[in-house]
């Protein structure tokens, strides 16, 4: 297996997509995270190739996540910060 496959990287993107769902909930929208968790399921669920990588990685950015798992805000905070310093 290559070091970057899909088979490789599938499941830190499920659990960030997990971890995302979770945040949704305590947030109270309850909607948006099962409408992600079932996304995300059905996706996880099937062949683990490059086409499931990218679709969870879209599922995420939509949900304000990069593909790291860090919510989108954080890292924009991290960069002004970089640029300001």
């Amino acid at each position: 297996m290559e070091p970057n496959s899909a088979a490789e990287i599938l499941p830190g993107l499920y659990r960030a997509v997990l971890d995302r769902v979770a945040q949704l909930e305590l947030a109270g929208h309850r909607d948006a995270a099962g409408l992600m968790r079932s996304k995300g399921t059905r996706i996880y669920s099937r062949s683990w190739d490059d086409r499931a990588r990218r679709e969870l990685e879209t599922l995420l950015r939509q949900h304000g996540v990069d593909a790291s798992g860090q919510p989108r805000s954080a890292r924009r905070a991290r960069n002004r910060a970089a640029r300001t310093a």
